[in-house]
């Protein structure tokens, strides 16, 4: 699963100057870079997990060579492929925990949108919160979407440690597997176009206000 953060689509550089103070938009900036740092935990998970996601194919692929005249070599194999499901729970709750804090973050912005006094820049500024709830509501998707697909995975080598295991019982979990992921490549999908919509309303407030800021792509 390859997943967007807050900051992807661009480097924010500004000189903020003033000695008697920051103004409002200035702590408004102060706060969603902080944001975009406070992903940084998240955006460190996506390697590991893919990783996980790859080798725990790999076991499965063993697994389906195998027989039951095999089957203490396909236990040990499911054995594998359970701790490595275990370590993506463990992935999975640190990259929830940095976008909530990111978001927390984020949130620090509503009572200084309140204080804008241009109609317009302020109405920018709604779009953007509005487009983060967006994202952020589809994070929580995509992650519970992810989060069910490791409890069907978890089954899975569950029942292969089963030595009378009925066919039908394991094509029938297969199926669900393969059907929850399909709903997290769609919740995957859903994120990242949420993603860059935050960034652009990201974008535009930013070209709204009287900040110095240049972005890089």
């Amino acid at each position: 699963m390859k997943r967007k953060l807050i900051g992807i689509a661009f480097v924010m550089l500004v000189f903020v100057a003033g000695c008697s103070g920051q103004s409002t938009t200035e702590k408004m900036y102060n706060h969603l870079e902080e944001a975009v740092s406070l992903e940084s935990e998240f955006v460190n998970q996506q390697e590991p997990l893919s990783k996980l996601e790859q080798e725990e194919q790999k076991i499965f692929q063993e697994i389906s060579k195998l027989n039951m005249d095999q089957f203490d070599q396909i236990t040990s194999l499911a054995d594998e492929a359970l701790a490595s499901i275990e370590k993506r729970r463990e992935l999975l709750k640190k990259e929830k925990e940095s976008i909530e804090a990111a978001k927390k973050e984020f949130d620090q912005i509503n009572p200084l949108v309140d204080k804008l006094k241009e109609a317009s820049l302020k109405d920018q500024a709604s779009q953007m919160q509005q487009a983060m709830e967006d994202r952020y509501n589809a994070y929580i998707a995509l992650h519970d979407a992810y989060q069910t697909s490791l409890d069907y995975d978890q089954k899975i080598y569950e029942l292969l440690k089963q030595e009378e295991l009925e066919e039908s019982t394991l094509f029938d979990q297969i199926e669900k597997v393969n059907n929850q992921y399909e709903k997290v490549t769609e919740a995957n999908t859903i994120f990242s176009e949420n993603t860059d919509a935050f960034n652009e309303q990201k974008q535009a407030f930013y070209e709204a206000t009287d900040l110095d800021i240049t972005y890089e792509n």
